[in-house]
């Protein structure tokens, strides 16, 4: 009887069912998982659908906050366009005054820095001599007075007795000839008395314009002569005062046009301190050069101030602008509401609903030396009274929602009184 072994090979497959249940199960709750997901996406896209529906349009986008912006309006006004460049204050006329005979100073008759008006005494040098030489020509004179007083009377009696025949005709013209060289001598002798008066009246010496004397350069007491090289005192004349700059020559054109159209050559210049932050006096234009320099390609011109108040000085340098005219009733906006982009200057522009809206705009053409102003001249894209973004651009776009906020600084500003009572405050404190 063969004797059979027990059944080994069936008891590990008896686990194999409960894999294939399981593998089942968890892909079962995989697409569970997945049919949720899904049903949860389509439910939110409903959800703000319904949601956006509610709001009107573009209430589907995320909703932004609002952009704070500083907000400004376009004006209408008289705008002035300036022609400027750098420009030296020149004295209207400069005057070295030099001893014009020799001699010692006796007096220095003015002070350093004093204002003095043509004719004033600014020294003396000694007139002795010359006083003494105009005595001596006056004497001369009277000398060879006499002596033509003299021949005369000889020259009628030869003429007497020329007519008797008691002289020949030879002594008589011998005398004439006497009188006339005798003449010729006493207007000689005359010439040297006006000529030693001038002498004499060089030794006061005094100015010749009106103006203000600078460093004295001799002193009282030295030698001086009329072919020194140095003055006793340079005089400057500063009211008026002149000043001398240049532009492009490229303005010269526009320039004459406005003095034609005008009919006035002294157009508005003004002298603007190097900062740019002051005017120092407003004259007018004196004179265009007569040639344009052909190595810069620029015109010389030449204003008058009346500067009475001395604010401009001799040799300063100033930034001088010419008015060369006024454009009336312009739309103006800051300088900052304008924009660069690919298709040009553009501007935001705020609607009423508070959002932005991008336009296009033109600005007035530029001249050569046109001065910058914080405003600027647009001739096409915006209307006076619109509102426009002054600072803040950088986080806009075309429809954004925008918030006007304070300019940056301005809280800072405070008045005088606020000052003052500010101050008060912290002394009581």
């Amino acid at each position: 009887m063969i004797k059979q072994s027990p059944p080994v090979a069936p008891a590990p497959a008896a686990p194999s069912p409960p894999k294939r249940e399981s593998s089942a199960a968890k892909m079962a709750g995989f697409v569970a998982l997945c049919l949720l997901i899904v049903a949860g996406a389509v439910w939110l896209s409903r959800h703000h659908a319904a949601t956006a529906a509610k709001k009107g349009p573009g209430g589907g986008r995320m909703e932004m906050p609002p952009v704070p912006v500083v907000a400004g309006t376009a004006a209408q006004k008289d705008v002035p366009i300036y022609l400027g460049g750098l420009g030296t204050v020149q004295a209207f006329n400069t005057v070295t005054v030099r001893a014009r005979v020799d001699g010692q100073v006796t007096k220095i008759a003015f002070t350093e820095g004093q204002d003095v008006r043509a004719g004033d005494l600014l020294a003396q040098i000694d007139p002795d001599p010359y006083r003494t030489a105009l005595d001596q020509a006056i004497a001369k004179k009277g000398q060879d007075e006499a002596q033509l007083a003299n021949a005369r009377v000889d020259l009628k009696r030869y003429a007497d007795l020329l007519a008797n025949e008691g002289v020949t005709e030879q002594q008589y013209a011998t005398q004439k000839a006497l009188v006339d060289q005798l003449v010729a001598t006493v207007n000689a002798d005359q010439a040297a008395i006006e000529s030693a008066k001038v002498q004499l009246a060089y030794t006061t010496i005094t100015s010749p314009i009106e103006g203000r004397t600078g460093i004295r350069q001799v002193d009282q007491g030295n030698i001086v002569h009329a072919s020194d090289a140095n003055g006793i005192v340079v005089i400057t004349q500063l009211k008026p005062i002149s000043v001398v700059f240049t532009l492009s020559a490229q303005n010269l054109p526009f320039i004459q046009d406005e003095m034609q159209a005008t009919g006035d050559p002294g157009l508005p210049v003004e002298a603007v301190s190097q900062d740019n932050t002051t005017v120092l006096g407003e004259g007018k234009l004196a004179v265009i050069d007569n040639q344009i320099d052909i190595m810069s390609g620029t015109i010389k011109l030449k204003a008058t101030f009346p500067n009475t108040d001395l604010r401009l000085w001799p040799g300063q340098f100033v930034n001088p602008r010419l008015l060369l005219k006024v454009r009336k009733g312009a739309t103006v906006v800051p300088a900052s509401v304008i924009q660069r982009g690919p298709e040009g200057d553009f501007a935001f522009v705020i609607k009423d609903d508070q959002t932005a809206d991008v336009r296009q705009v033109k600005l007035a053409p530029k001249l050569q030396d046109q001065v910058d102003q914080p405003e600027v001249v647009v001739e096409d894209g915006l209307r006076p009274g619109e509102q426009v973004v002054v600072d803040g651009q950088y986080k806009l776009q075309k429809g954004s929602r925008i918030k006007t906020a304070e300019a940056p600084g301005k809280s800072q500003i405070r008045s005088p009184k606020a000052e003052e009572e500010s101050a008060r405050v912290k002394r009581n404190a």
